[in-house]
């Protein structure tokens, strides 16, 4: 085997992948790279068994052969080489040579028998999707903070990627707040499947600036990402999404026009009063030109701020600010819809233009 590639290339390739090379007494090997060259076409792949990345590497020139090799040993070794030297690996009796200008390494290797087999993705039978990289990267933000760490409840660690009515959606849930994005409209195929939003993870940190689509193909268990020269394929979750949708309210009848800075910015005061007890603060439209935010009186002390605005119904309800804050901090206009119906229903926020992006946030105990 022999590769040769500019240093940033080959560098750039190895510190994607190497993230989730992860060192398991019981699979040493899940903590190598696999290198492989096949008929000129080089491939780097890492995998976890949860997830794979691969990344198909530019060359300038190559003979076959695989091998695999400690992934950060050689990521950090290749970063540190001169930028602009042509980088040249080479493999002999399961040694591995480096070579860049004056430098040169030689890493002990392991036979590729024991890399787990890459899980596939059935051309013929898979659902795929394209999207444009900068309406995939916002969605997905938008999306994954509603995501849970609780393992017991895994469909709740996952982005639900759903259709209906011939758009493609995503959400995902904790149990205390719901984010919902339509992604693409006027789709053919129809797919309900869960996504760990570890995986996506991953996926947001694999797009490079030269990236303009994102493919995104799903067959029964897996999905799978092109974003350029990098697919990344993961399991799915296997679990049931809950009916999100009927946690939407579908009328509220207390609706409240915001500026949405002025949101933010009230609600971050109140927050540095609320520490305490759990970020709880209150939320109360006051007829008829009054919007208060203000913490519970504690041992800090207490604060009420106000925003001018149309009030046509008061009630009031109790939040957590930082669940506030997030869904604040992805909204996109300006001008924000702030609904909800007293002070046990949920609260729903929106764009006040846009219909395509909703956050849901449940209430706290009053």
């Amino acid at each position: 085997m022999k590769i040769k590639v500019t240093q940033e290339k080959l560098s750039k390739a190895l510190n994607n992948i190497s993230r989730i090379a992860i060192s398991k007494v019981t699979l040493p090997i899940l903590n190598n790279v696999l290198i492989r060259v096949d008929q000129k076409k080089v491939s780097l792949t890492t995998t976890n068994l949860d997830m794979a990345i691969v990344d198909y590497l530019p060359v300038s020139s190559s003979e076959d052969g695989v091998i695999t090799v400690p992934a950060k040993l050689l990521a950090e070794f290749v970063s540190n080489l001169p930028k602009g030297e042509n980088t040249e690996i080479s493999l002999k009796n399961n040694k591995v040579t480096i070579k860049a200008g004056d430098y040169s390494s030689i890493i002990n290797g392991t036979p590729a028998d024991d890399f787990p087999e890459l899980p596939e993705i059935d051309e013929k039978k898979a659902v795929v999707y394209k999207v444009g990289v900068d309406e995939f990267k916002t969605s997905l933000a938008e999306v994954i903070i509603a995501t849970s760490n609780d393992l017991t409840r895994p469909a709740l660690t996952g982005v639900y990627f759903n259709t209906s009515d011939n758009i493609l959606r995503i959400a995902a849930t904790d149990g205390y707040r719901l984010a919902e994005k339509k992604l693409i409209d006027k789709v053919e195929s129809e797919v309900q499947a869960v996504v760990p939003a570890s995986s996506l993870q991953e996926v947001l940190r694999s797009i490079s600036d030269d990236v303009e689509e994102v493919e995104i193909s799903f067959n029964e268990d897996l999905v799978r990402f092109r974003l350029g020269e990098v697919e990344i394929i993961s399991k799915l979750i296997d679990a049931s999404f809950p009916d999100y949708q009927r946690l939407i309210p579908k009328d509220p009848e207390i609706k409240i026009k915001l500026s949405r800075e002025e949101l933010v910015r009230v609600t971050k005061l109140a927050a540095l009063f609320s520490k305490s007890v759990g970020g709880s603060i209150v939320c109360e439209a006051i007829e008829p030109d009054t919007f208060s935010v203000k913490s519970i009186a504690n041992e800090f002390g207490e604060n009420d701020s106000k925003i001018n605005t149309k009030v046509e119904k008061s009630g009031k309800v109790n939040l957590n600010s930082r669940f506030l804050l997030d869904a604040l901090n992805a909204l996109e206009e300006p001008t924000i819809s702030f609904e909800f119906s007293g002070h046990v229903a949920p609260i729903l926020l929106k764009n006040q233009k846009k219909n395509n992006y909703i956050h849901i946030v449940m209430p706290l105990n009053s």
